[in-house]
């Protein structure tokens, strides 16, 4: 039997050693605490069982940590988890007293304490304490036993632990707090049901008193700064916890409950955009615009500095919940320079390609520029600086519906999750919806790309500077004219409004700083006379005077692409009869786009469709032709396209208005399917009804001429 008196000495020891878990607090729901990029509070929700207690800390505050052990334990440096003496005094006093006046714990046997809940408190209980508190002592140092403390102890209410009572009883971090608000935090958790800040406030403020006192004479403060201690008043009612980027916050704490998060925004920067989009929102309220959303990305590093999800929470209203930023919207226009970037880079066009704006009719579809007018022919970046649609509509076309779907998907753009043919050609114009987070950090990625940050889709440098370029042109909300104004802040920006007036948005991007405004209603309801020009873009160039001025534009890529020689009036490459032409600098495959087809015989000849409407808004142009067969042209409808005729209320076909484009103005003769019609002159117009199936529509002109398109009319 002598022989196993090692083996039963042994099972204590081991009892010792494993009589403590290792996450003491591993049940206790926590706060999900979200943070700016340098650790300031955004805000906070409470955590699952309604208490603020906010995920632990591993350090205490100086003054707090003084406070607290000179009141609660002041052998705490030195004992090794229990104090005899503490427990010796407690014991004799309780009985002298008849009943429980003082319990004798050290900080590390509270600790313990908080840590196994409300158990009964008696002796068996205490010893269970004493033994454990040791256990702790010999697992981790005095001032991570302090944080443990600190992070679960409560404070009254609801409130539990340092870090949440400083900022619902004095609105800051515990590492602020002055001597005074140390003091009464170290005092609370002493008996925090029935001393706290709401509750016997006279008996709480000798507490704290007495307690500075003791710290005064433990020289942690001398005897004056002690008095203007002691007259500070106690904190009133709590206070509500910060609430920045609110909406961001609510995400987090579903995503991540009960955890301490740390985001990029700058909580300077996000003050100053939420202040500024609440008072555009409550300007814009009185017009039906409800709801605004906004942030700045940072492009040196491509994070985002400053987010409102949607502005004015405080202000009740259908969607107010909404974040609009992750929420996905019809895109309007918004996503045309990518189509251009992608097609200069692709050889498809050059900066400032003809590109044809007439009326189209693609299966049904006719789209229609903002201000309902034609303009023939728009050089491919005035067409971007404009947001004309047609013409845009003309450029996916050829660049490829798949291919453009593609490519936005590469630049971030994920929401398209149908494929291509679901959205057609309708995805430039605002057939698919975005968000306005990823559509931003797509224009940022331009931005990294070009300033050699980051490597995108769209990789080449001198498309993306023409991109840029264009942008920069587009007409400021103010209407004034950077160019005679150098002090105004410059931005490459675009616009976009939705079908509908449903959403309006503006993009901005300097060489620091991607800008994005949405607005709009969360429910979908159109308003009027909502526009990104006129009702995101001025809120653009507010925020952008937010910002630190960058210190010079985008420089010209030098080295970089080939120069060509170019028609100055197609924008194309130079034929041997373009005159006058041009050298500039273009992509590489810039190379492979097509040659001027407009010059013949020292004239410069647009198709008669495209003359048609060009010759107006071109006093200049003077356009003649010897050759017959382009002396007319269909405008409508388009050689080979599916019609679809309306029909009225009463079923009736209304049909649809034919038209040719004819250089001169003779009269012209109009025949379908062999069959005579009538005649015009002049403005060549017909309101033809078809029946459903092919057809053929012939006209000729009075000097014989014929021109013939075939189509097909839907059911």
């Amino acid at each position: 039997m002598r022989r196993y008196w090692p083996l039963l000495l042994l099972i204590p020891v081991l009892g010792w050693l494993f009589c403590l878990p290792r996450d003491l607090f591993k049940a206790t729901p926590y706060s999900t605490v979200v943070q700016d990029r340098s650790g300031e509070l955004l805000g906070a929700r409470t955590a699952s069982d309604g208490q603020w207690r906010f995920p632990p800390c591993d350090s205490v505050p100086s003054r707090y940590a003084a406070a607290v052990i000179l009141f609660e334990d002041r052998a705490f440096r030195y004992h090794p988890g229990v104090n005899p003496h503490a427990l010796w005094r407690a014991l004799r006093d309780n009985m002298k007293a008849g009943h429980v006046t003082s319990g004798g714990s050290t900080i590390t046997m509270q600790v313990i304490r908080l840590s196994r809940g409300n158990r009964p408190r008696n002796l068996w209980q205490k010893a269970v304490e004493a033994v454990l508190a040791t256990r702790l002592e010999a697992r981790c140092s005095k001032d991570e036993i302090l944080a443990l403390y600190a992070s679960h102890a409560p404070f009254g209410g609801n409130v539990v632990g340092l870090e949440a009572a400083s900022w619902r009883y004095f609105g800051r971090s515990p590492g602020e707090l002055s001597w005074a608000e140390s003091a009464t935090l170290a005092v609370l958790p002493n008996a925090p049901s029935s001393i706290h800040p709401g509750k016997q406030r006279e008996q709480l403020l000798a507490k704290r008193n007495r307690l500075l006192e003791r710290l005064s004479a433990k020289g942690y403060l001398d005897a004056s700064a002690c008095e203007l201690a002691c007259s500070e008043p106690l904190p009133e009612a709590p206070l509500p916890l910060p609430s920045l980027a609110s909406h961001l916050v609510a995400r987090m704490a579903m995503e991540h409950p009960g955890q301490r998060l740390r985001t990029t925004l700058d909580i300077s920067l996000q003050r100053q955009l939420e202040g500024l989009c609440d008072r555009w929102s409550d300007r814009l309220s009185k017009d039906g615009v409800n709801d605004l959303s906004a942030l700045v990305i940072d492009n040196a590093s491509g994070l985002v500095l400053a987010r409102v999800g949607n502005a004015s929470a405080y202000r009740e209203r259908p969607g107010v919940s909404v974040d609009i930023a992750s929420s996905p919207r019809s895109t309007g226009s918004i996503l045309k320079p990518f189509l251009y970037c992608g097609a200069l880079q692709d050889g498809i066009i050059l900066p400032r390609t003809l590109l044809p704006d007439v009326p189209v009719n693609i299966n049904g579809f006719s789209p229609q520029n903002f201000d309902q007018r034609f303009y023939g022919a728009v050089a491919a970046d005035e067409s971007l600086s404009r947001s004309l649609n047609v013409p845009a509509v003309q450029l996916l076309r050829r660049y490829g519906v798949p291919r453009f779907h593609g490519l936005l998907k590469e630049m971030g753009i994920d929401s398209f999750t149908h494929d291509a043919s679901y959205y057609g050609l309708a995805l430039i114009l605002g057939g698919g919806e975005a968000s306005l987070d990823k559509v931003c950090a797509a224009y940022s990625l331009l931005v990294r790309t070009y300033i050699g940050l980051e490597s995108c889709p769209l990789s080449d440098r001198v498309a993306v500077w023409y991109t840029l370029e264009a942008l920069r042109k587009v007409n400021r909300p103010d209407e004034l004219d950077i160019r005679l104004i150098p002090s105004l802040r410059e931005a490459a920006w675009k616009t976009g409004t939705s079908y509908g007036f449903r959403d309006a948005w503006a993009v901005g991007m300097t060489p620091d700083y991607t800008i994005g405004v949405w607005a709009g209603n969360a429910q979908g309801q159109g308003v009027p006379a909502l526009t990104g020009a006129r009702t995101s873009g001025p809120v653009l160039f507010d925020i952008l005077n937010l910002l630190p001025a960058s210190s010079s534009w985008f420089p010209e890529p030098s080295g970089e692409g080939v120069f060509a020689s170019v028609c100055s009036s197609s924008g194309m490459l130079a034929s041997p009869e373009c005159e006058p032409c041009e050298t500039i600098r273009i992509p590489t495959r810039g190379l492979e786009s097509d040659p001027c087809p407009y010059h013949s015989e020292g004239s410069f000849l647009l198709p008669p469709a495209m003359e048609w409407y060009y010759r107006p808004h071109h006093p200049e142009y003077v356009g003649r032709s010897k050759r017959e067969a382009s002396a007319m042209e269909f405008i409508y409808p388009e050689n080979g396209s599916v019609i679809y005729l309306p029909r009225q209320l009463d079923g009736s076909v209304e049909g649809a208005v034919f038209h040719l484009a004819h250089r001169g103005v003779s009269r012209v003769w109009w025949h379908m399917d062999g069959e005579y019609l009538g005649e015009t002159a002049e403005i060549h117009q017909l309101r033809l009804a078809p029946s459903p199936g092919r057809h053929i529509l012939t006209v000729v002109d009075e000097q014989g001429r014929s021109l013939s398109v075939s189509f097909r009319v839907g059911e």
